[in-house]
């Protein structure tokens, strides 16, 4: 097949699974052209079957707002036309289904259908502004099939944007299983721990959503019994906020922020826990990355994050906001060896046998061929 991607090329979970998603296509044997106004950070192009298209947005003093959904679907159709794509897959609605399904049409009567892949703020916070409901909602309902990556997420665009009618097909994010086996016998996060250190990692986009100020209060609490420490990955507005409390509690020398660091599993291998207290996350790819380096998370009870972590076996769930739950979790976990190895243990077998890359991509590739084949999507599961 000759597949069209469309993502946003930053650090955040849908440009990171778009990313990773055309690599394995690729890798199997499609042709896959990833389009976007910058090369996704996670893209790497060694595949002769992988290109990359740029789309370039006009500056002219007219527009005050340069129209980025135009120049997407213009380049959109472009590609589609002149490298005979068989279809699109777009990764988050806003923009990217709505220049999808502007660049059908300007390339019929060619055929290039358009999967949109849903990942939750297109959703819940960009796609339910009453500045766009009305075309994320067109959007969704226009395209040729519609996939989530959640059954939390599924149930909210259906009520959130009122398309209960709309099939909506559960597809999971996935991880490469090989990827998080080689760094296991390296250093990863100890690098950066004393001797008899405990390694809580956080990983985020540093957003008032990831509530990076619990992570702090979390690890607070925790080295009163524990020698920790904490590495913070990732950057944005609550990075500040997160600096200023570690300088008044005067415990700088056990945190360490890291910024926006790649691969992440260098810095998860080796942890002890991974903390991701969120108010809300769709589906939450760094807890499974956490995982899948066999480190247990804790996390709240929210969004998506239910489906990806077994609550008593891979790590603890609690209320959005109950940091006090979440240190006495955290610490009763390090303080047991053997019960900390079983969810260790368990971390990584879920998330090889339940979400692993050959299992994902062989689900999207059906829906492709289903699509193409002018079938209806499969019912939602779950």
């Amino acid at each position: 097949m000759r597949i069209g991607i469309s993502c946003y090329p930053t650090w955040g979970g849908s440009g990171v699974v778009a990313t990773e998603l055309a690599m394995a296509l690729a890798s199997g044997g499609d042709e896959v052209h990833v389009i976007s106004y910058a090369l996704p950070t996670r893209l790497q192009l060694a595949d002769p079957r992988l290109f990359f298209h740029e789309v370039v947005v006009p500056h002219y003093p007219l527009f005050e707002y340069p129209p980025y959904s135009l120049a997407l679907a213009s380049k959109m159709a472009e590609i589609a036309r002149h490298q005979h794509l068989d279809l699109l897959h777009v990764h988050y609605a806003v923009p990217n289904a709505v220049s999808a399904i502007l660049a059908r049409q300007i390339v019929a009567p060619l055929r290039l259908p358009v999967i949109t892949t849903l990942h939750g703020t297109d959703v819940t916070l960009v796609g339910n502004d009453p500045s766009y409901l009305e075309t994320t909602r067109w959007a969704v309902v226009a395209s040729d099939a519609v996939t989530a990556v959640s059954e939390w997420l599924r149930r909210s665009t259906c009520e959130q944007l009122g398309v209960s009618e709309r099939p909506i097909e559960v597809i999971p994010n996935f991880i490469e299983p090989e990827r998080f086996e080689r760094v296991r016998s390296g250093a990863g996060a100890r690098r950066w721990a004393q001797p008899g250190e405990k390694v809580l990692v956080h990983i985020s986009n540093f957003r008032p959503v990831k509530r990076v100020m619990d992570v702090v209060e979390i690890f607070l609490r925790l080295r009163h019994e524990h020698p920790v420490r904490l590495l913070l990955v990732g950057d944005g507005p609550d990075r500040a906020h997160a600096e200023q409390r570690c300088r008044a509690e005067g415990c700088c020398d056990r945190v360490t922020f890291l910024g926006n660091l790649q691969p992440v599993e260098e810095v998860l291998a080796g942890a002890d826990l991974f903390l991701l207290p969120s108010e809300n996350e769709s589906f939450g790819l760094a807890a499974l990355e956490a995982l899948a380096c066999e480190v247990p998370v804790i996390a709240s009870r929210a969004g998506g994050l239910p489906e990806v972590i077994e609550d008593g076996a891979t790590g603890l769930l609690y209320d959005v906001g109950d940091v006090v739950g979440m240190a006495r979790g955290a610490a009763g976990l390090l303080a047991d060896p053997v019960r900390h190895r079983a969810f260790a243990l368990r971390a990584r077998r879920s998330a090889v046998e339940n979400f692993s890359e050959h299992r994902i991509v062989a689900r999207y590739r059906e829906l492709y061929e289903r699509v193409l084949a002018g079938a209806s999507p499969a019912p939602p599961r779950g």
